[in-house]
């Protein structure tokens, strides 16, 4: 099993392009934290909303990865900035999932944006 973190973002009017190359800088940050990245992509019902899905051991490992990264020089004074000024809101839901279903997902969600 593993701990499934969806995370949505919905932006500010007119913040989309910018959103997307924040996130597009920010992706092979989060990959080398060593978090595991399922999914990304832009919601097919909401043209200023975005996802983000990863993948956690259990909620220890969830909690290590994200303070590590999001307290380190490389995100702070990277590609942050750009992220949150976008934003007008976001929501995280966690829930387990048998590894076969987060492999589906990944095959089935690519990283499009």
């Amino acid at each position: 099993m593993k701990l499934v973190e969806i995370r949505t973002y919905k932006l500010k009017p007119g913040c989309a392009e910018r959103f997307v190359m924040a996130v597009q800088a920010a992706l092979p940050l989060v990959r080398a934290s060593g978090m595991d990245v399922v999914a990304f992509g832009r919601s097919d019902h909401e043209h200023e909303s975005f996802y983000l899905i990863r993948a956690f051991a259990g909620r220890e490992q969830l909690v290590t990865q994200q303070d590590a990264f999001y307290g380190s020089d490389a995100w702070r004074n990277g590609p942050r900035q750009g992220l949150v000024d976008s934003l007008d809101d976001y929501l995280n839901t966690l829930l387990w999932l048998p590894e076969d279903a987060v492999e589906a997902i990944r095959a089935n969600n690519g990283l499009a944006v």
